[in-house]
């Protein structure tokens, strides 16, 4: 059956469940036909190919047969995508620019997809080149001495993507390489090139490298990475030894550090052919269509709550409460329906119901578990909780005139005027919840409205009873009290 937090989030999980396939090393192995030889490779007419020419021609490929380009990308259809298709087919460096967030990072990590599936390296390469075209000097040596015989080997895309998160201590050796001291202790002199350890962007070599918060590299480390963006090959303390890499350098950036602070030189801007500006999901649909496919749930957590959620969201990132120049991220939503969907676990191990599904009462757990993950403005302190509660407030009554606009509850406010009132809370199952109203043919219409059927389990029917209520209590048509963990909805 697998994870049923995966259930409804194929594609999220398919690009976790990769990620956990690499980081524990777990490599797919090369089909047995591939040429073994640069022999058997040259006669079977592989040719060097730059990394950016199979890029632009893979995506080409894709674009012209109507094939999914970008899995797992929301909402960027008509805004950022095509801007990054420019840019690669033109075979262009670029930065992405973005608050935090905005899926950046996830953006360039579907790069890779665009590379071939297995490409040919000679075996035992430090950098990874391609066997009829060696740059190391101890490659070009072996190519010479073995000649046909040049031993092949085969790697995957996935090998060939490499990702650096730009920290202030990082240094030039870890770039772009240095005087490796093991290998001058074997003996060899410090003249000799084979004595150099290289760095991350060498070892990318015919790959792509992507640096996460390029703002952060110290100047002087900036200035490395001149030579690989413009004149495509390195220098290393002063060695004679110039490599024509082949690499795509691609970065993120935050825009108020990128063009306002003068924290990137000026050289490196220029040697970026694309600037591409990322935002947040411009919409409800998009915002809660990221919130389904990267959440985990460990419960169900219906459309109508997602959708809240969602709105919840684009209520704080207009909020003049919140300092926007932090930005609310994506992840914030995230975090939000992964947190109702715990409350309505635990409350169904309270209850000792059989099934976790979330209800409208489940939101407020969202105010105090998250209001660590926002910046508020000065003055705003110890208001946190308030605010969020009215924006989320604000959020759901907006969802419900969506959902049911037109829809006439008097029927539902009669019933709980004369008497039936309904109690909610973490210790109230949804079965108690709904034995405290009787059969009313507005319930069915506010379930229809809400995706649920009659058929369904209580805990999604009483969910629909629930929004209805809470709607009617924010539009002051019901009285709610709360005392203890539970709440009372009344005339």
């Amino acid at each position: 059956m697998g994870n049923a937090s995966c259930l409804g989030n194929w594609h999220g999980c398919a690009s976790r469940r990769a990620a956990e396939l690499r980081s524990v090393g777990v490599v797919t192995i090369a089909p047995a036909q591939l040429p073994r030889t640069v022999g058997a490779l040259r006669a079977a007419g592989y040719a060097p190919k730059s990394v950016k020419a199979e890029i632009a021609d893979n995506l080409l490929s894709r674009l012209r047969a109507g094939d999914q380009v970008w899995p797992g990308i929301v909402g960027f259809d008509d805004t950022v995508l095509p801007q990054l298709e420019r840019a690669l087919l033109a075979r262009h460096d670029l930065v992405l620019l973005g608050e935090r967030g905005q899926g950046k990072t996830r953006l360039l990590r579907t790069l890779a997809g665009l590379l071939d599936e297995w490409t040919p390296v000679i075996d035992g390469s430090e950098l990874g080149e391609h066997p009829l075209a060696p740059i190391a000097p101890e490659s070009v040596r072996r190519a010479r001495e073995l000649g046909d015989e040049l031993p092949v080997n085969w790697r995957h895309r996935e090998e060939r993507y490499t990702e650096k998160l730009a920290t202030p201590d990082t240094s030039v050796g870890d770039l772009i390489g240095d005087v490796d001291p093991v290998k001058v202790a074997e003996g060899r002199s410090l003249g000799d090139p084979e004595t150099i350890h290289f760095g991350l962007v060498p070892r990318a070599h015919r790959g792509i490298v992507a640096i996460n918060e390029l703002p952060d590299l110290a100047e002087r480390i900036q200035v490395a990475l001149l030579n690989v963006m413009e004149e495509r090959d390195i220098q290393v303390r002063g060695y004679p030894l110039r490599l024509p890499l082949d690499v795509l350098l691609v970065a993120t950036a935050n825009p108020e550090d990128y063009t306002n602070r003068g924290r990137i030189i000026t050289p490196l801007k220029d040697r970026f052919g694309a600037e591409i500006q990322t935002h947040y999901p411009l919409d409800v649909a998009a915002e809660a269509a990221l919130v389904r496919q990267e959440a985990e749930l460990v419960a169900e957590v219906g459309t109508p709550l997602v959708e809240v959620l969602a709105r919840f969201v684009r209520e704080l990132r207009e909020a003049p409460v919140i300092d926007q120049r932090s930005g609310v991220s994506a992840r914030f939503a995230v975090a939000a329906a992964e947190t109702v969907a715990a409350a309505a676990l635990r409350r169904s191990a309270l209850t000792g119901e059989t099934e976790a599904v979330a209800r409208p009462i489940d939101l407020e757990s969202v105010p105090e578990a998250l209001r660590g993950k926002l910046e508020f403005e000065s003055g705003e302190q110890g208001r946190e909780q308030e605010h969020l509660g009215y924006f989320l407030r604000r959020a759901f009554a907006e969802t419900a005139r969506d959902k049911l606009a037109g829809l006439d509850l008097r029927p539902l406010i009669e019933v709980v005027a004369d008497g039936n009132l309904v109690a909610t809370g973490e210790r109230v199952a949804a079965g108690e919840l709904l034995r405290a109203l009787p059969e009313l043919p507005v319930l069915h219409e506010v379930a229809a409205r809400l995706g649920v059927n009659s058929s369904d389990p209580d805990g999604r029917i009483a969910a629909a009873v629930e929004f209805a209520l809470e709607s009617l209590y924010l539009r002051r048509k019901l009285a709610k009290d709360t005392e203890g963990g539970t709440s009372v909805y009344g005339p």
